[in-house]
């Protein structure tokens, strides 16, 4: 069998190494100036800065919903957001389940009371209106798409998965890094950025995040908008943070189930490998001991 060149295979090694290294060293570079100046470029009208990165408990391997975040963001949507947009996969009882607001069943009873859902045929084969049900999807405040656009002028969208279907480019290395870092908070990033965006005040329709400027959203938010009970500051900014928290819940509600079983599963595959390996030296140190004994002694 040809061998190959030992100094062509070291060159390549040593090659691979330094190219492992600027990799590195530019991401860390990069991901740096990402924390630090993440709106470099705000003061360009014409470039969409990108969003700045936030701190959520929810962040990393072992990150956490806080309830108390999560009820409050509801009461945002509740009172602000579902005016305009639906979030057709959440139901009532969703709202108790483990890992999510926190919400009794009680609690989640009378709430869904509060609602009418249109349901039917009766008897008469006409359409009636009843009392919510935990069991009810909420309901949307138009009949349909063509309601929400000839009352708004364009259709909100739903937000469901808001939370994951909104992202921004993060860029070379960054993209590289982020399955490293854990970052998954790019749509939550981005909608906290997008309500924290109306800074033109001459304009109520003017982004700073949003492509071209623009978005047929007008501010939604103002200080002291919504009576938090439990102390908590009455600005944009928390209400932006906290309804943000809550649409990421609503994206993914398993969230929380889904990093207890991905930790199991690293723990029992580690486990397993330790033993794999174990096995494998037992098997092959009887395999060279054996090899030994039967190799014939040169005379």
């Amino acid at each position: 069998m040809r061998q190959g060149n030992p100094l062509r295979r070291q060159t390549g090694w040593v090659f691979g190494a330094i190219l492992l290294a600027s990799l590195t060293t530019s991401g860390a570079k990069v991901y740096a100036a990402d924390e630090a100046e993440p709106n470099v470029n705000e003061k360009n009208a014409h470039v969409q800065p990108k969003p700045a990165r936030q701190e959520w408990s929810f962040h990393g391997a072992f990150g956490r919903y806080d309830q108390a975040q999560l009820q409050r963001g509801f009461q945002v949507y509740r009172e602000v957001c579902s005016t305009c947009h639906s979030l057709k996969l959440i139901a009532f009882r969703n709202l108790a389940d483990p890992g999510g607001p926190g919400f009794s069943d009680a609690q989640v009873k009378a709430l869904a009371e509060t609602y009418k859902v249109k349901d039917g045929p009766n008897d008469a084969g006409e359409m009636f209106e009843r009392p919510g049900r935990v069991s009810d999807y909420f309901p949307w405040n138009f009949a349909n798409e063509q309601a929400a656009r000839a009352a708004l002028g364009a259709i909100p969208p739903d937000m469901s998965v808001l939370a994951k279907a909104r992202s921004y480019q993060r860029g070379f290395p960054l993209f590289l890094l982020d399955p490293i870092i854990q970052y998954q908070e790019q749509g939550v990033d981005y909608i906290y950025a997008l309500l924290n965006g109306y800074t033109n005040k001459s304009d109520p329709n003017w982004n700073e995040y949003m492509p071209g400027h623009k978005i047929a959203m007008p501010d939604p938010l103002a200080d002291g908008s919504v009576e938090y009970e439990d102390g908590s500051p009455k600005t944009v900014q928390q209400y932006a943070k906290d309804v943000s928290a809550f649409l990421m819940w609503a994206a993914e509600p398993k969230l929380e189930e889904r990093k207890r079983l991905g930790l199991s599963v690293l723990v029992f595959l580690s486990i397993y490998a330790v033993l794999l390996l174990i096995v494998k030296k037992k098997i092959w140190a009887r395999a060279e001991a054996k090899a030994g004994l039967e190799t014939p002694t040169s005379s």
